[in-house]
């Protein structure tokens, strides 16, 4: 069977879809909760530094403690917003969590928030994590088959400091390094090393034990603003959309975009300080990080270092869309190669429908491109989507197009060519809930590949010649909007 991907622009008008559809629906029909809607939030009102906060339980909300489209009023100061049962309050400011994905990235605020909830005095606590056994069967000549198991849990707990302030503590581990330093296949991923010596190519390096160990201090100053600071080793600084693993739009696809390495190789960074500056619908921010990405040594911690910098706004001019544009520069982020540097700039849009009890369909369409210093410059697309509904059937695609110059060593003729490769990815789960919390989910995908007639000596025919069989189990009550 031979599928030819042969327009990859038109194809990343897929992730698209909901948008068109959006603009044909009557948003209030499918809303979980009454008259939460895609308009921009009214105009806050004006804030009082002195005000008291009412005292609050755990019952939803009275008329004037809501805006008219569930958002958080934007006068609210932080403490006010404890034990809020339809909204549990952001760590980085006066909104709700669900508006938060990886680091200090947005998504949509309409977004589901996947997450089982913890109470200890001041503290709110949200854990979430997941185990995924995997059967991959990379095709081709240089394909490769592994069963493996990737996994990743995360604690998020915060408090309020004052009336105005919240203090918030990350931690997120990963027991990925038992899959051994080499990964897994993946036909065309590029990037880091297993021994130290020679490049990791069509395969998925492991993540480290430690993926983040952050702390956090945003100050509500009225109006919906907020300022803050986020400090980690590991973090994630300022730097391209929201990580693929906590993208609603590819949360359960179980393997790593072959573009990692273009849109969010830095989600674990030995050494990050971001601080910025946010509103009710924007923010910008900045980071000073270390360059390098981890090493072959996944069990173990780095020494820091701030010798990058980074710059990133985000726009959420709705409830259902979040859009990111940012620029970084990385000091020697390749081990194997340290006289390169890079100079990394990004833009993404995501959008989220949310469709009724246990449905949504979400979406993620980004760019990139690596100016290596000295080298060329590289660009990478991506177009993911997800759609979910009965609360237990989920359809999920990708469709990316990088340009790859690590496909080859020095003993090949086609070493350091820039040859462009085309992507696409089909995949279907099905969940069953073992508890409120916990889930099991079973899915599979195929995956096609379209590239230049110079890589079919080594690579094959271009076409369907990978597949991945997957079982999950997920921590994280799905009911949570």
């Amino acid at each position: 069977m031979t599928l030819r991907i042969e327009t990859i622009p038109l194809a990343l008008l897929l992730a698209l879809i909901p948008a068109a559809a959006a603009a044909q629906m009557d948003p209030h029909a499918y809303m979980d909760m009454p008259g939460m809607d895609d308009r921009p939030a009214p105009p806050p009102a004006k804030s009082s530094a002195t005000a008291t906060p009412p005292a609050m339980d755990m019952a939803p909300m009275h008329d004037g403690q809501m805006s008219h489209d569930g958002q958080m009023p934007a006068d609210m100061p932080m403490a006010a917003m404890e034990g809020h049962a339809m909204a549990m309050p952001a760590t980085l400011g006066p909104f709700a969590m669900n508006r938060e994905a990886s680091g200090t990235a947005w998504q949509p605020e309409s977004s589901p928030l996947y997450a089982t909830m913890i109470h200890a005095g001041s503290w709110m606590a949200m854990a979430q994590g997941n185990a995924t056994l995997v059967y991959d069967n990379q095709g081709g000549p240089r394909g490769d088959t592994k069963t493996f198991v990737e996994s990743m849990a995360m604690l998020m707990a915060a408090r309020p400091v004052g009336d105005h302030g919240r203090f918030g503590l990350r931690a997120m581990l990963s027991l990925d390094p038992v899959m051994g330093a080499a990964g897994y296949p993946l036909l065309f991923a590029t990037g880091e090393t297993a021994n130290g010596r020679t490049e990791l190519v069509d395969r998925q390096h492991p993540h480290d034990l430690f993926m983040e160990l952050a702390a956090s201090y945003a100050h509500d100053i009225g109006e919906g603003r907020a300022l803050y600071l986020y400090a980690g080793l590991p973090g994630e600084p300022a730097l391209g959309p929201p990580t693929f693993m906590h993208r609603i739009s590819g949360m359960d696809n179980p393997e790593a975009p072959i573009g990692h390495h273009w849109f969010d190789s830095t989600h674990i960074t030995w050494g990050v300080v971001t601080g910025g500056f946010s509103t009710h619908t924007w923010k910008i921010e900045a980071s000073a990080f270390k360059g390098r990405e981890p090493d072959q040594y996944r069990w173990d911690a780095e020494t820091p270092a701030l010798d990058s910098w980074s710059v990133r706004i985000f726009w959420n001019p709705t409830r259902n869309l979040s859009l990111q544009a940012s620029t970084g520069f990385l000091h020697s982020p390749e081990q194997l190669h340290p006289e390169v540097n890079e100079q990394r700039t990004t833009a993404s849009a995501s959008y989220n429908l949310p469709l009724g009890p246990g449905a949504n369909w979400a979406s993620t369409v980004a760019w990139s491109i690596k100016n290596e210093q000295p080298g060329p410059a590289l660009n990478g697309w991506l177009a993911e989507s997800a759609l979910r509904w009965a609360d237990r059937h989920t359809v999920f695609a990708r469709v990316e197009r990088e340009d790859e110059s690590e496909l080859f060593d020095d003993t090949s003729p086609l070493h350091g060519q820039v040859i462009p490769v085309n992507k696409m990815s089909l995949g279907y789960q099905y969940e069953l809930s073992v508890t409120g919390d916990v889930r099991l989910a079973l899915g599979g995908l195929v995956s096609a590949y379209a590239y230049p007639q110079r890589l079919v000596p080594t690579y094959g025919g271009d076409g369907v010649k990978s597949f991945m069989l997957y079982t999950r189990v997920s921590l994280g009550d799905r009911r949570i909007r």
